[in-house]
């Protein structure tokens, strides 16, 4: 039987943050992705993440210029940040509450408790931010483009909503 430890150490986010943490200390070495039923997951995660920093940097800053220095972060703050944003703009498949809830989760081996809450508030108040831009802003360019119903695409309606 897997204890609980080794079953949430085994979580794909800790996974995702620590490949994440690992590239920034040795960039140039290779990230290898072992083999799991997350792999494709994890590696979208990680490579999306550092593929697309400076957006997802820009996007924190847009949405909470007041509330957070990323210059003055701890570094493993920031990379789980960064992870769960990517997460929020580009995987709409998961609903932001799973976002949040499983990054507050991995968060528990790498912060101090009032990080962890710090973390929680923050993406709380980025992932109603960034969902909100994503359907009032952005989705609607795409239906015109592409001349499609609007609540029908990707089940957005019900992936905006939970």
């Amino acid at each position: 039987m897997i204890s609980q430890n080794n079953k949430i150490s085994s979580s794909p986010r800790i996974r995702i943050i620590q490949k994440i943490y690992g590239h920034l200390m040795n960039p140039d070495e290779q990230i290898l992705y072992s083999k799991s039923q997350y792999k494709k997951f994890i590696k979208d995660v990680t490579e999306g993440t550092l593929e697309r920093k400076d957006l997802i940097e820009e996007t924190i800053i847009k949405h909470l210029d007041k509330d957070i220095n990323l210059e003055k972060t701890d570094k493993l703050l920031k990379i789980i940040l960064f992870s769960a944003v990517f997460e929020l703009i580009f995987k709409h498949g998961t609903p932001k509450n799973v976002v949040i809830s499983e990054y507050v989760k991995a968060s528990e081996f790498f912060l101090e408790k009032s990080q962890i809450s710090y973390l929680n508030a923050i993406l709380d108040k980025l992932s109603k931010l960034i969902r909100k831009e994503w359907l009032t802003d952005i989705l609607p360019l795409i239906n015109n483009k592409f001349n499609l119903p609007f609540f029908n695409i990707f089940g957005i309606y019900r992936w905006y909503n939970e």
